[in-house]
This record gives structure tokens, C-alpha cells and sequence, in this order.
């Protein structure tokens, strides 16, 4: 078991979490990124610097991903090639995306980004909080429990 982490836009407190139970469980962490990544002080985290472009990292995290890999992401539409694979993904904000929300995470999204674009809505998620930093690590320690006893 690995945890992937779409590192572009994911909060640093989100990988500080991450480490601390990747340091617990003993599960090796890998980020992936376009750009570089500070350094972690343990011997379980590696990165990983993909080339620029749209969706390289989102393509090298579904390439090498297996299902038995936990992928920390906010991109919904990386989660749904996660879930479509028999993965499991978790949204920085601790919700887990299923067979069943995914595809109206995606449809909301892209509601969304017509609306955005159009001029109807401005603007994009609420900002991060105390309260998202909770409910991360209290679903991330469920699932890694499960996970690691091999249950999903």
C-alpha cells in the first residue's frame, strides 16, 4: 500500500497530516508534482517531478496507482479515474469519493465551471479551514485503518 499525492494544490497542512500517519502506519508516501517539492524529513516520503502540461501529474498518479493505493486529491476528475480503476481517492477536505458520488462531483463541476465562465458565479471553493483540517485527518485515520487491515 502507497499514498499518492496530487501535490500541486494540496495544502501543506494536508501533507503534514499525511506524513505523521504515514510515519504511524509505516506506508510509504509519494508526491507528485509539476514543480518542486521541499523535502521531507522521512525515509517513507519520495516525490516526484512529472514535465509541465495539463493533467501530467494527474496521468502518472492514475498510471501507477494501484488499487490497493490510497490517492489524496482534490482534481475530480483524477478521482473518478481512481474510483474507475477499483482505487480509492480522498478529497483534502476528508470526503471519500465513491462509485456513487463521483460522477455528480464531476457533473457539479462542470455546472460550475460553465456558470464561472459565463460570469453567473464568481469565485471557487470556500476557504480552507480548521474545521476541513479535522474532518481530513479523522476520515484519513478511518480509512488508513481499514486499509492497512486490507478491509475497504
Amino acid at each position: 500500500m502507497k499514498i499518492w499525492i496530487d501535490a500541486d494544490a494540496c495544502p501543506r497542512i494536508i501533507k503534514e497530516i499525511v506524513f505523521r500517519a504515514s510515519e504511524r502506519l509505516q506506508v510509504p508516501v509519494c508526491l507528485v508534482a509539476n514543480q518542486d517539492l521541499s523535502k521531507s524529513h522521512s525515509r517513507l516520503v519520495t516525490s516526484v517531478r512529472v514535465a509541465e502540461g495539463f493533467d501530467v501529474a494527474d496521468d502518472h498518479i492514475a498510471q501507477h496507482a494501484a488499487p490497493t493505493d490510497l490517492v489524496v486529491t482534490a482534481d475530480i476528475p483524477l478521482a473518478a479515474r481512481i474510483v474507475a480503476n477499483g482505487g480509492v481517492a480522498l478529497d483534502p477536505r476528508g470526503e471519500l469519493y465513491t462509485e456513487e458520488n463521483v460522477g455528480e462531483r464531476l457533473s457539479v463541476r462542470d455546472l460550475m465551471q460553465e456558470l464561472r465562465a459565463a460570469g453567473v458565479v464568481q469565485g471557487g471553493p470556500a476557504q480552507f479551514g480548521m474545521a476541513d483540517r479535522q474532518r481530513f485527518a479523522s476520515s484519513l485515520d478511518r480509512l488508513l485503518t481499514r486499509m492497512v487491515r486490507g478491509q475497504r
